[in-house]
């Protein structure tokens, strides 16, 4: 059981030392991951980025992940989810557009002007608070990746034991339950996170001060 995502980040940090003064960035999943990634970023001495994707629900379903896309055109479907479902192609552009538009505010409000780190040729690790059914973690992992990273970790507190990120070439993982629940079941403490807290993790990394450790 994590206490809370900054015991959470404290504890991804121990199984990411290796990455300890290389080139790597790393990059949190709004809202949540970000407050997990400041916390590995912190300790590893590492800058810290967001990268935002956005999970695409079925319509009648919306909390049920048929696909997730990101910045930069990244796109992930579940085609088997899709064709059980019944879901047209013009279903799926609909929510595809919807999310499309939702994703390009939050990008803007959370990095309010700011340019992504540069991630050519670089490690990219992506964390996010938890893994359910993979959906955004592959659309992040495919971001990163389009943006010219070399290499691409998915670093996460808790996840499913059968979880597998084929668009990760490295998957570090604290907790794999077994039974897995939803992820904040996994967690003491799972508070919603706002966005201003993402900004203020964000805009302490770009002014080069931490926040103070918990």
């Amino acid at each position: 059981m994590l206490t809370d995502r900054q015991d959470a980040g404290r504890r991804l940090a121990r199984q990411l030392e290796h990455h300890r003064g290389t080139d790597a960035v790393v990059l949190g999943l709004p809202r949540g991951g970000v407050v997990v990634a400041a916390e590995v970023a912190r300790h590893l001495a590492l800058p810290l980025d967001v990268i935002v994707v956005r999970k695409l629900g079925v319509p009648w379903q919306p909390e049920v992940a048929m696909g997730a896309i990101g910045e930069g055109g990244a796109r992930v479907l579940d085609r088997a989810l899709m064709a059980r479902a019944g879901i047209t192609e013009a279903q799926l552009a609909a929510v595809e557009r919807r999310e499309a538009e939702s994703l390009a505010i939050r990008l803007e409000r959370l990095r309010r002007g700011r340019r992504g780190e540069d991630l050519t040729g670089r490690t990219a690790i992506v964390v996010d608070d938890g893994v359910a059914t993979g959906a955004t973690a592959r659309a992040a992992c495919s971001v990163a990746r389009d943006r010219g990273a070399m290499w691409v970790v998915l670093a996460v507190p808790v996840a499913p034991p059968d979880t597998a990120v084929p668009e990760a070439d490295e998957l570090v993982c604290v907790e794999t339950p077994s039974p897995f629940l939803a992820v904040g079941n996994h967690y003491r403490s799972f508070p919603q996170t706002e966005d201003h807290e993402v900004t203020e993790l964000l805009d302490a990394a770009a002014r080069g001060t931490a926040p103070p450790a918990p």
